[in-house]
């Protein structure tokens, strides 16, 4: 009866461990770069939700290796998330080819129908060419809200395993700062400066329409305006066309002075593509914005020349025929740079291609207490040339001597950030104290705040091009060839569009984001690859010792037990 008792104590003990266990979840995290480890952003964001969150992922399908791999990977990273409040947070995975329920409508039309991107993957098979159309992208709802988050952001053309790794370092980042936009209450502000001659005309169409979802966007006229107020979270200068005036450049350094946020897209020459439209050459000269002094304060110095790079876009050229029907080629024009972000992580990690024209360079200057970040740079083939520049259509008929364009990394987009000192500093009028009192502030010589700025020198790079017979292009895009480019790839032919849209997106989401969501951007994962060549080496011995040796033993044993079976009944 005693013994009966013990067994049903056990049994029931262990019913009760395992109903315990069931309902506790937890891992050990023993890679070496914490690949498993959600930050305390993540967690505190997770925790702290007051409505229920549902996430569909897309990676659902016959898709390639690469992109098998991303969608286990971003099945693992979601049920690190569901652990950390798992009735709050669901998540499901569908295929892009399924049809919405109760609809005749396919998901993947629905998400490109929202701004979801395609990848356009021709692969190769023994048949013949496959195209696959996929949508590397996932969909948070929250409340009545969604946000699309892009699972295999901006890649640079290749899609290698070096890619795929980036694309799941980022993955948390792309996941929370998405959440974090939903759950917010108030939007931060952004204001667009159009007192200097900035374009508010189609060009800034993909400009607003991408600030617009999730910003509150206005548009702000410096000029008319005697302090930039303090509730502006972000301001931008897009391609000023006229000067800016002392008192222009007062506001702006007081604002920056007070901890303010600013994104310059400037265009230092005058050189349009238009102009060259009517005559085959034009001079590119000084737009004089008179903003050196200021830029220089604050510890950059944008050059008046242009930067050529053999890593460029195309335009068409006449190469034959007649003046009735002339013949067209694509070449390589050098004054429209492709630039490929190396691999800061501070906000351009894993970007593809972005598009400049007419781009000038950077120089960075002495700034105590201000860091410098370089954002874009050009390719290992490049060069400057300086004002007054002849650009000439003219260039293109030879090709271009490979001896000049050997400039590696000229910057062109360069982030400041820290404690800046004003460029009014001991010079500052009366009249100018009076009027910051007036509006019951106080003139600053140092900012009291750490301050963010970003010089960028290309006006275009944010811009788009309007073709009457389709309308608005995306940002950065090629009017001439509707700017997808192609690369092949380990998985066939991919076709990309340029990056500048995500740049600018990342541009301001690092200036308005929690510091401690912008941390998750810097996660890296290391790729442990075999050695190839060791591995062909090898392979007879690791063949021998995978399935010859355990042959081996097992006969071994076999034999020994027999002989141990004979000696025993030998007896």
């Amino acid at each position: 009866m005693n013994s009966k008792f013990n067994w049903l104590f056990v049994l029931l003990v262990l019913i009760g461990i395992n109903f315990i266990v069931a309902g506790w979840h937890y891992r050990f995290d023993l890679t070496k770069e914490k690949r498993y480890t959600l930050s305390k952003a993540t967690k505190d964001l997770l925790r702290n939700l007051d409505d229920e969150v549902s996430i569909e992922v897309f990676l659902k399908g016959d898709f390639p290796a690469g992109f098998r791999k991303l969608a286990n990977s971003a099945d693992e990273f979601l049920q690190l998330l569901k652990d950390q409040n798992s009735s709050k947070l669901s998540y499901t995975f569908i295929s892009p080819l399924d049809e919405i329920p109760g609809t005749n409508k396919l998901y993947g039309d629905s998400l490109a129908d929202i701004g979801a991107v395609p990848i356009n993957l021709t692969v190769q098979k023994k048949a013949g060419e496959s195209s696959n159309i996929i949508f590397p992208v996932a969909l948070i709802h929250y409340k009545d809200r969604y946000s699309l988050v892009n699972l295999y952001p901006g890649a640079s053309g290749r899609i290698s395993q070096e890619e795929i790794n980036s694309a799941e370092a980022l993955m948390e980042y792309q996941f929370i700062r998405s959440l974090n936009k939903l759950i917010q209450t108030e939007r931060p502000i952004l204001a667009y400066e159009v007192g200097h001659g900035e374009p508010a005309d189609g060009r800034t169409y993909d400009l607003v329409e991408s600030l617009k979802t999730d910003y509150e966007f206005y548009t702000f006229d410096l000029r008319q305006q005697t302090v930039i107020p303090d509730n502006i979270d972000v301001l931008m200068i897009v391609k000023p066309a006229q000067p800016f005036t002392e008192e222009d450049k007062f506001k702006l350094d007081q604002y920056i002075m007070n901890g303010g946020k600013l994104i310059c897209f400037i265009d230092n020459l005058i050189a349009e593509q238009d102009s060259l439209s009517f005559k085959p050459e034009t001079v590119a000269y000084d737009r004089n914005l008179n903003l050196d002094d200021l830029f220089f304060r604050y510890g950059v110095r944008i050059n008046t020349d242009l930067v050529m790079d053999l890593q460029c876009d195309m335009i068409p050229f006449i190469v034959g025929g007649g003046i009735k029907n002339p013949q067209y080629e694509f070449l390589h024009w050098n004054y429209f740079p492709l630039f490929e972000p190396g691999n800061s992580k501070v906000l351009n990690k894993n970007l593809g291609y972005i598009s400049g024209r007419f781009v000038n360079s950077i120089d960075t200057v002495t700034a105590a207490e201000v860091k410098k970040t370089i954002l874009l740079s050009s390719s290992a083939n490049s060069r400057t040339i300086s004002t007054p520049a002849l650009v000439s259509l003219n260039e293109n008929k030879n090709v271009p001597e490979d001896a000049k364009f050997r400039q590696d990394a000229i910057p062109v987009a360069v982030l400041l950030e820290g404690k800046f000192t004003s460029l009014f500093k001991g010079r500052v009028t009366q009249s100018q104290i009076d009027t910051l009192v007036a509006h019951g502030n106080e003139f600053k010589s140092n900012s009291t705040h750490d301050a963010k700025v970003i010089v960028a020198a290309d006006g275009d790079l944010v811009l788009n091009d309007v073709v009457s017979s389709i309308g608005y292009l995306p940002m950065g895009w090629n009017k001439y060839t509707y700017a997808e480019y192609q690369r092949q790839t380990e998985y066939g032919k991919l076709f990309l569009p340029v990056a500048n849209r995500e740049f600018l997106m990342n541009c301001v989401e690092y200036f308005v984001n929690n510091e401690s969501i912008n941390q998750t951007r810097n996660k890296d994962i290391v790729l442990r690859l075999l050695d190839s060549q060791k591995i062909k080496n090898q392979k007879p011995s690791w063949q021998f010792i995978n399935i010859g040796l355990p042959i081996l033993l097992i006969i071994l044993l076999g034999y020994i037990y027999q002989q141990l079976r004979k000696k025993k009944y030998s007896r």
